[in-house]
């Protein structure tokens, strides 16, 4: 009984091994490279999407602080996305500091 749970047991673990090797061998392959490059560049461009809000949401508040983009007083929306005096202050004095949420 002990020699078969012996012989069950290495069975197991060559398959596991067998299994590994087989995957990082494909990995190595022109398809498996290719796959790895696809999602690196997939991971490139969530990267550059992230940057751009980022950039995107910057600015405004930059835009409010320096009052390009103030509106009108006939516009409700513009006039409750103003940023009081201090907070406008605080980013025109340290535009890449930490943003007052």
């Amino acid at each position: 009984m002990a020699r078969l749970f012996w012989v069950a047991l290495g069975a197991a673990a060559g398959v596991y091994a067998v299994r590994k090797v087989s995957k990082a061998a494909e990995a190595y392959t022109p398809a498996g490279v290719a796959n790895g490059l696809s999602d690196f560049g997939e991971g490139l461009r969530e990267l550059a999407a992230a940057v751009r809000e980022g950039m995107a949401e910057r600015e405004g508040e930059l835009r409010l602080a320096l009052g390009i983009d103030a509106g009108t007083a006939d516009d409700p929306e513009a006039s409750a996305a103003r940023l009081d005096a201090a907070s406008a202050r605080a980013l025109l004095d340290d535009p890449t500091g930490p943003r007052a949420r």
